[in-house]
Order: C-alpha cells, then structure tokens, then sequence
C-alpha cells in the first residue's frame, strides 16, 4: 500500500498544488491516512502561494489549496513511495535525481498517458480543463492504489 505520494510540476503554483488538494480531499473521503504533497522541479516560485487562478478553481470544485507554498523537490523527496510528474519534461527532470522512490506519469492513471498541460498562460478554461484531467486521474490512482 503506497503510504505518500508528491506530485510534482515546473513551479509547484499551478498543477501540483491542485493534485495535492484534490488527493487530500479524496483520501479524507476514503479515510485513508496518506501523505500528500507537491513540489516543483525548479526553484521559480519557493515560498509563494498557488497561482490565484489554481485557487479560484480549487475553490469552485470544493478545494482549498489557498495555504500551500511552492517548494522544490530535492533529496529528501525520497522517502515518498510515489512520485507523479505532470508531463514527460518534469519526469525527465526527477528522474535524473535518482530519488529510488517509484515515478509515475499522472497521465498513467486513466488519460490514457496524456501529459497534464501547465495552463500557466492560459486562462479560467484552461485551469478547470486542468482540475477536470487531474480529479479524473487521481480517482484512477486512488482505485489503483487501494486494490
């Protein structure tokens, strides 16, 4: 039984803070015990709070994502027993670390591989298509995970 899971990104403000919230709120539903977290591969945006656009619909979906701040992942990240890249660029990235925890694509979970786009210079459709991709595979991987 997988016991953490990080989900990782570029900047840690857009799509990993919306899979972490979205995790929580689905491993609190379940009543799983899990520690979620998420980070970025590079250092943009240590310290700052999500994107306003990821909290807004965060905040539309019933997620509040609003007290996270970015961070970068580094060696400590490896004694998570699951890492989830966004797309093949910032699994690339983790990979390269050698962490020895298992790496995963989100799009691995029911999207068929697909890549979840960065809506960072997108707009409001971007950010829901994104919560909408995101909440779809985290449900897979919660099925997957709790078999």
């Amino acid at each position: 039984m997988v016991k953490s899971i990080l989900f990782v990104c570029l900047g840690n403000i857009c799509r990993s803070p919306l899979a972490e919230g979205i995790a929580r709120k689905v491993a609190k539903e379940r009543g799983l015990d899990i520690l979620i977290d998420s980070a970025g591969t590079s250092n943009y945006h240590i310290g700052e709070p999500p994107d306003s656009r990821s909290i807004r619909v965060g905040r539309q979906n019933g997620v509040d994502i609003s007290m996270l701040r970015g961070r970068q992942i580094d060696r400590s990240d490896c004694k998570f027993d699951l890492i989830i890249a966004m797309d093949r660029q910032n699994y690339a990235n983790i990979s390269r670390l050698n962490l020895g925890s298992k790496l995963a694509l989100m799009g691995e979970f029911g999207l068929d591989g697909a890549e979840i786009p960065d809506p960072y210079y997108g707009g409001a459709k971007d950010f829901q298509n994104v919560y909408n991709m995101l909440q779809s595979a985290i449900n897979e991987l919660f099925k997957e995970i709790c078999k």
